[in-house]
C-alpha cells in the first residue's frame, strides 16, 4: 500500500478542502492510504475524520503557505511517517521539507486556482524564480482546468510537469417535490417563479455586483434571484439591493447545506472575473440537470458550453448576462434540453470518481518518475 500525506493549511472550507472531500470518499483505499495534515481547529477535520480519513493537526501552518517553522514540522514529521508520496494544496513549506529531508519523496502539487498575472510575475526575473521553485520541489504539478495551465506555464513552470484535469463532485442529493414547494416558501418564493441562483462567497472578483445589474433590468417578471454565501462585500451588496427596490433578490447569508437552494434553481449563475477555475457549484448544479449563465473568465468556459449545457456571457457585463437570463426564462424548451445536457456532461466528465482515478493515476506516474513503483 502507497503512504500519501495530503497537506492542506486553510482553516476554513474552500474550493481545495472540497475537493480533497470528494477526492477522500471515493480514493482507492486498498492501493493508497491516506493521511491529511491540516491546520489545528480546521473547519475539515470532523468532516474528514466522518470518512475515516486519519488527520494529523499541526501547529503553525494555519493560512500559510511557507513559513520557517512549517518547514522544520514538516521535515520531522516526514522522518517519523516515512510517506512516498506527499500532494500540497498550496503548502510550500511542505515542498521545501520533502526536497531537503533527505528521504526520496513523490511531491504532488495542485493549483486550485487561477488569476489574471500581472507582467511582474511573467518577466525577469519573477518567472524565473517562480518557475525554478515549482520546477525544483515538485514532480507533478494538477492543474485543474487550462485556465490554471496558462497562470502556471506563464509563471515559468516546465508544461511537461503539468497535469491539466478538471474537479468532480459528488451527485448533489435529490429532494421531493414536497420538500422543494416548503423549502421556496420559507424564502417567499411563490410556485411557478423562475429561480437562478448564484452560490460564492461575497468578494468582488465573483461579480455579485453584475448579478445585480441583471436583476434590475429583470424587475417586473417573476424571478427571484437567490444570492447564497458569506463574505465581506455582504452589507455592500445588501445596500446596494435595497436602493435599487431589487425585492427580487433573496440573501441567505452563510448556508451549510446548499442542497435546498440547487434543488429548487431553474438557472445558476456565475459571474466571476477575478478567480475561477473549476467551479464545484457548477458542477454540482449539472449534477441535478441544471444549466448555467455564466461569465467567460478563468474555467468557465471549459465548463459551460454555448448553448449546449448553458451561455456564455462577457466578464463584468450585467446587461449581458440579464440578457441571457431572459433569453432562457422565455424558451423553455431550450432550458430543458440544456439541462438534460448538463447531467449528461456531468456523468461523463466531472464525477468525483473519474477525478479521484484522474489523481490517482497522476500518483502511479509520479511514484514511477522518483523510481518508487
Amino acid at each position: 500500500m502507497i503512504k500519501v500525506l495530503n497537506i492542506i493549511t486553510d482553516t476554513n472550507i474552500g474550493g481545495a478542502g472540497n475537493v480533497l472531500l470528494n477526492f477522500m470518499k471515493r480514493t482507492d483505499r486498498a492501493q493508497f492510504d491516506h493521511t491529511v495534515i491540516v491546520p489545528e481547529s480546521a473547519r475539515l477535520t470532523p468532516l474528514l475524520r466522518e470518512l475515516s480519513v486519519n488527520v494529523i493537526e499541526m501547529p503553525g501552518i494555519a493560512d500559510k503557505s511557507l513559513s520557517p517553522g512549517a518547514i522544520t514540522s514538516f521535515r520531522r514529521l516526514f522522518g517519523q511517517r516515512r510517506p512516498e508520496l506527499i500532494h500540497t494544496h498550496a503548502s510550500l513549506s511542505a515542498r521545501i521539507a520533502a526536497k531537503i529531508s533527505g528521504k526520496k519523496i513523490a511531491v504532488v502539487h495542485t493549483l486550485h486556482c487561477a488569476y489574471p498575472q500581472s507582467r511582474l510575475k511573467t518577466a525577469f526575473p519573477a518567472r524565473q524564480a517562480l518557475g525554478f521553485i515549482n520546477n525544483r520541489l515538485s514532480d507533478a504539478i494538477i492543474a485543474i482546468s487550462p485556465a490554471a495551465r496558462d497562470n502556471l506555464v506563464d509563471t515559468g513552470t516546465d508544461p511537461r510537469k503539468i497535469v491539466t484535469m478538471f474537479n468532480g463532485v459528488e451527485a448533489v442529493r435529490r429532494i421531493s417535490g414536497d420538500e422543494k414547494s416548503a423549502f421556496r416558501a420559507s424564502l417567499g418564493i411563490e410556485d411557478g417563479m423562475f429561480v437562478c441562483a448564484i452560490i460564492a462567497r461575497l468578494v468582488p472578483e465573483k461579480g455579485h455586483i453584475y448579478i445585480l445589474e441583471a436583476a434590475e433590468m429583470l424587475r417586473g417578471l417573476p424571478i427571484r434571484f437567490i444570492i447564497a454565501g458569506a463574505g465581506p462585500l455582504e452589507n455592500e451588496l445588501r445596500k446596494s439591493a435595497a436602493s435599487r427596490n431589487l425585492e427580487n433578490c433573496i440573501f441567505t447569508g452563510f448556508v451549510d447545506d446548499i442542497a435546498p437552494i440547487e434543488n429548487i434553481m431553474d438557472l445558476q449563475l456565475n459571474a466571476s472575473y477575478g478567480t475561477e477555475t473549476s467551479s464545484l457549484s457548477l458542477l454540482e448544479g449539472m449534477s441535478l440537470s441544471v444549466p448555467a449563465v455564466a461569465s467567460d473568465f478563468g474555467g468557465n468556459p471549459y465548463l459551460i458550453t454555448e448553448g449546449e449545457n448553458g451561455l456564455i456571457v462577457p466578464r463584468q457585463d450585467g446587461a449581458a448576462l440579464g440578457a441571457a437570463i431572459r433569453k432562457l426564462y422565455c424558451d423553455r424548451a431550450a432550458l430543458a434540453t440544456m439541462g438534460d445536457s448538463a447531467l449528461r456532461i456531468y456523468n461523463e466528465r466531472f464525477t468525483a470518481a473519474i477525478m479521484a482515478s484522474n489523481i490517482e493515476q497522476v500518483y502511479r506516474d509520479a511514484l514511477r518518475t522518483k523510481g518508487l513503483v
